[in-house]
């Protein structure tokens, strides 16, 4: 976690000699690239890579690909990803902000289906099965379907 605020930040931003000094000064505040967290996340909750990718029940090479840094997930991705790992609201939320995609946001029908699975600690699977009884886009879909969910959360 970063010890120093934003709002301190852009102070020390302001007053530095140089950007490279500011850079130097604050090296551990600046973010890590979203597969080197996805990987601190693992870690922390004591997860293997096989292990999320059996959680995930699909497409091991592209969730190996996201985790090495080779692809970049999708929003829909990145909330399977969560719900693997077990990853509470607030967790989840964290990650789709530093993925750069939108907070779930509960007036949303699939998104709210999502925030019901996290507070019920729901699975993969279990999710998927009401997002199928209620007809909505499932977050494991075929990886065959995995250029369509990019194209549909480019709008996230």
């Amino acid at each position: 976690m970063h010890e120093k605020d934003t709002d301190e930040l852009v102070e020390e931003l302001k007053i530095s000699p140089s950007i490279e000094t500011f850079q130097q000064q604050n090296k551990n505040e600046f973010t890590i690239p979203l597969y080197q967290y996805l990987n601190k996340l693992l870690a922390e909750k004591q997860l293997s890579k096989s292990e999320l990718v059996e959680k995930i029940h699909y497409g091991d090479k592209h969730i190996y690909h996201i985790l090495s840094g080779l692809k970049k997930p999708s929003r829909k991705k990145l909330l399977t990803i969560a719900r693997a790992m077990e990853l509470n609201l607030d967790e989840t939320n964290y990650l789709l902000r530093y993925g750069g995609f939108a907070v779930l946001y509960v007036r949303d029908i699939w998104d709210s289906v999502i925030i019901r699975s996290i507070e019920k600690n729901l699975t993969v699977m279990e999710t998927n099965d009401i997002l199928d009884q209620l007809g909505l886009p499932l977050l494991n879909a075929n990886p065959k379907d995995e250029n369509k969910d990019d194209a549909e959360n480019k709008g996230d």
